[in-house]
Order: structure tokens, then sequence, then C-alpha cells
């Protein structure tokens, strides 16, 4: 079968299109014929050699959607599905035309969704698992900035679903905040008319967030700081705008902030293996 493979991970130029063995189905695996595949920022740190558990060479894609093929009675044969977990970190993923997934990865496709399902898992699982660490209930303040990046989209959507208060992102696009707006995300801070702090604190009547997701890094992170209530907790998931910040979490004045909580999950994503799904489960 073809696949993209990265013959080592020096960056995008050695990726190189390869027929490899069509993978084997073992008890317990499914295999998926490939119609998406999604692409997500931990395909970049893997290439880029900053993965310590993928070795090369190795056939990225950490999410994907497909058709079943040689089925069971869960995933018949022709079922559409979507999947994340191990796939393209410690064994071959979703850049190839079959992938042989383990069934508990497996997710049925609705009806009403489309091919776009292959990018789905990632970030809204993400989303929904970051939430609940932090202890979101209905009526909690969310905010999650980058509202035109999938990660910071989903924790918007996920929660305003579940009863947020506010879910309240932001962007640096005057352009994008409008497009937002249009597609029913009224809560969205336009970094070019006005400061994060200052936007936040405007739409929460000056409280601040109770949970804030950040997927960006930089001076996002840093600003952040400045908006998370009494007894909030900030998540941070990833670097896309820099890994530094005008702030050091441990030169914190904790005494001034002795009724706020930093919880530091430094990750470019939430990566399902054996040990989270059964965190997930039980939760």
């Amino acid at each position: 079968m073809r696949a993209i493979v990265a013959e080592q991970f020096g960056g995008y130029q050695d990726l190189k299109v390869a027929d490899i063995p069509r993978p084997a189905v073992s008890d317990g695996r499914v295999l998926v014929r490939m119609t998406a595949a999604g692409v997500t920022p931990l395909d970049h740190t893997i290439l880029s050699g900053g993965h310590p558990r993928a070795k090369a060479p190795l056939v990225l894609g950490n999410e994907g959607a497909g058709i079943v093929e040689g089925g069971d009675d869960q995933f018949p044969d022709g079922s559409r599905v979507m999947f994340t977990g191990p796939y393209g970190v410690s064994e071959n993923g979703a850049f190839s035309e079959w992938v042989a997934v383990k069934r508990e990865h497996l997710c049925l496709i609705p009806q009403n969704i489309d091919d776009a399902a292959a990018g789905l898992p990632v970030a809204y699982l993400t989303a929904l698992i970051t939430l609940r660490a932090a202890g979101f209930r209905p009526g909690k303040t969310v905010f999650a900035p980058a509202i035109g990046g999938s990660v910071g989209n989903a924790v918007i959507q996920v929660a305003g679903a579940l009863g947020a208060k506010h879910a309240i992102s932001s962007t640096t696009s005057h352009v994008k905040a409008a497009e937002a707006k249009k597609l029913g995300f009224s809560e969205v801070v336009d970094l070019s008319a006005e400061g994060l702090v200052e936007g936040v604190r405007r739409l929460t009547d000056g409280y601040g967030a109770d949970i804030i997701v950040d997927s960006i890094g930089g001076n996002i992170l840093s600003d952040a700081l400045g908006v998370l209530a009494p007894g909030g907790s900030l998540t941070t998931l990833g670097y896309a705008a820099s890994r530094k910040n005008d702030h050091r979490c441990d030169q914190l004045d904790l005494e001034e902030r002795q009724h706020q909580k930093l919880l530091a999950v430094l990750a470019t994503r939430i990566c399902l293996g054996k040990s989270m799904d059964d965190d997930y489960r039980a939760s």
C-alpha cells in the first residue's frame, strides 16, 4: 500500500511516498481503509525530532477517518469511523491507505458529518478531557484563545454545550473576529482592537475566567494569567506562538495569588494511551 513515510526526523524533506506492507489485523483490531487524515501540531513536533517515543522510519498521522473492512458486530463492514490513539507516534499512522486500529479507539461517524470527521478526535477529546481535569461545571467561565485554532475552537464549543456561563475566545484578526460572530461565537476578543485582559474583563464584568485552556503560549499565556479568576486553573497544551513569555510560573507571587491555582500541563496535545483511556472511562 502507499503511505507517506518519515524516513528520518529532520524536517519535511524527510517525508517520502513509499510502498509498504498492508497492516496485518490481529485480535482486538479492525482494518480501516483511510478516506481522510487529520494533521495536527504533533506531526510537526515528531518530524522535527521533538518527541521521545517516536522512532523513524514512521508513518505519521495521529487521527483519521475511513471505512471499516473486515469488521465485526460492533463495527460492521462499510461503517464510517474516526479514530485517534498511538497512531503516528509509537506505530504507523493515518498517512496511509489502511490502518489496523484498536477497537477501543474507534468511533462511528454521525451521518451528518463528512470526512471532516478526520480532524475531530484530537481537538474535541483534548477539549473534553482538559475541561474535566480542570473541574469544569455548568456556570463556570472558560477562556480558550485562538478561535481559529482547532483546540481553542473545540474548547469553546464543548464548554458552551456543557453549560458554561461564558465561553470566551480571542483572535488577532478583525476579519476572523467578524467571521466568528457570523458563525455564532458571540464572545470573541478582537486583539486588533483591544487587549486580552481588557476584553475578557469587559465580557465578564471584571470577574475573569475560572478555567483557561491555552494552546498558543508566548505572550498570550502571559496575558491569560492576568484574567485568571480567584480559585481558577490554567492549563497550557502547546506553544504555537512561542515557548517564551513574559512570566515564569515559578516566579509568581503566590502570596498575592494565594486564591489562585495554576495547573500547567506542558504537552502539544493529549495522546490517548491505555492509562488515559482508563482514566477517561472512569471519569
